[in-house]
């Protein structure tokens, strides 16, 4: 059942430039795309897309042995949950870290990346640096989102550009593009946070 459920969601939908861009591929693109847009307003609705595109993309993952990124999207469902009910139906109050706070979690981001990048290297996973580096900030820029801190924006940004290189790299095009696109979208999440904020911590 599962191998021919696999067999058709990798039927190829159009090739752009050479790439064929499968059925998967295309839905999860199209719902993170609406997911992460959606996460630049603030508002609740984001996290029902934030789950479903995590749980396409673990999927993709797996079948490219990019271990550390199908890894990571058990966390983003999670905190999909989390964010659901942590946000609450007003949505965002955006705020933002201490100096003291930044210069800590990009220390413990730093050794934690440096600490499973052997780990994934073992397991024989494909680009296990970047794709460390992509696992262990992402899930910070994922809880300090959830958090309702601002800074989110800035590291989702430093972490979509490194996973452009990441999936043009393991031949995942239009993945990689679709991080283009959230690179854009992170700056423009920046500002409209600002928006939202109401209380500085």
């Amino acid at each position: 059942m599962f191998s021919e459920l696999n067999e058709l969601v990798a039927t190829v939908m159009f090739t752009v430039l050479g790439y064929q861009v499968t059925l998967l591929e295309l839905v999860a693109v199209v719902a993170s795309a609406i997911g992460v847009w959606l996460g630049t307003t603030g508002k609740r609705i984001m996290w029902p897309w934030w789950g479903l595109s995590s749980a396409l993309y673990g999927w993709l993952f797996l079948n490219y042995d990019l271990y550390a990124s199908a890894a990571l999207q058990v966390a983003f469902i999670a905190a999909a949950i989390w964010g659901w009910f942590g946000w609450g139906p007003k949505g965002a109050n955006s705020r933002n870290l201490s100096w003291t706070m930044r210069a800590l979690v990009l220390a413990g981001g730093t050794l934690t990346w440096l600490a499973i990048t052997p780990f994934l290297i073992s397991l024989g996973a494909a680009a296990a640096l970047p794709d460390a580096f992509g696992l262990v900030f992402s899930v910070i820029a994922q809880v300090i989102m959830v958090l309702q801190f601002r800074e989110n924006w800035m590291v989702w940004l430093v972490v979509d550009l490194a996973y452009v290189a990441l999936y043009w790299s393991q031949d995942l095009k239009f993945t990689s593009l679709l991080y283009v696109a959230f690179s854009a979208i992170a700056l423009r999440g920046w500002i409209n946070w600002k928006k939202l904020q109401r209380t500085v911590s």
